[in-house]
């Protein structure tokens, strides 16, 4: 081999490495951007799964302390949430869901409640029947790291 062709051919070996690691560079972040874009995605469903349950499940409580007939669409409502809970939520999450569905029944069970006697149940037991959950999902959330840089967060 002529000594004339070993520059070149390192040149040609220099670019074929420097565009080889360009390319893993951007597929490296490339990567790292989508699992990022996927757990902010999964995060804000599960807030979005969080918040439909809170609504549903205080409306049902606050109607099964007044009435003992069930809203039965309002109960299956609560119910198809946390069956969407199983899939996106930890066990923790959907143990407390179910917890506050079994006390939302349990209530309609129970005798009505007079305005005076919730203003009185708010005065000697001021805490959420949903404050448990909301404890376990906030928890929960808090617990989904996400990569994102804010300079790569979408507005």
């Amino acid at each position: 081999m002529e000594a004339t062709y070993i520059p070149a051919l390192a040149a040609l070996a220099g670019s074929a490495i420097g565009g080889l690691t360009s390319l893993a560079s951007a597929w490296v972040t490339q990567n790292r951007h989508d699992h990022a874009e996927h757990l902010e995605q999964d995060k804000f469903r599960r807030q979005r799964l969080y918040r439909k349950f809170i609504d549903a499940a205080s409306k049902l409580h606050a109607d099964a302390l007044v009435r003992s007939e069930p809203d039965a669409s309002a109960l299956v409502s609560v119910y198809a949430l946390i069956s969407q809970m199983r899939v996106l939520s930890s066990p923790a999450v959907i143990e407390e869901a179910e917890g506050v569905a079994r006390m939302i029944v349990e209530t309609y069970s129970a005798p009505n409640k007079t305005f005076a006697e919730l203003r009185q149940a708010m005065v000697t037991r001021p805490t959420s029947p949903l404050r448990n959950f909301s404890e376990k999902a906030r928890e929960e959330l808090s617990n989904v790291q996400s990569p994102l840089t804010p300079a790569l967060r979408r507005p």
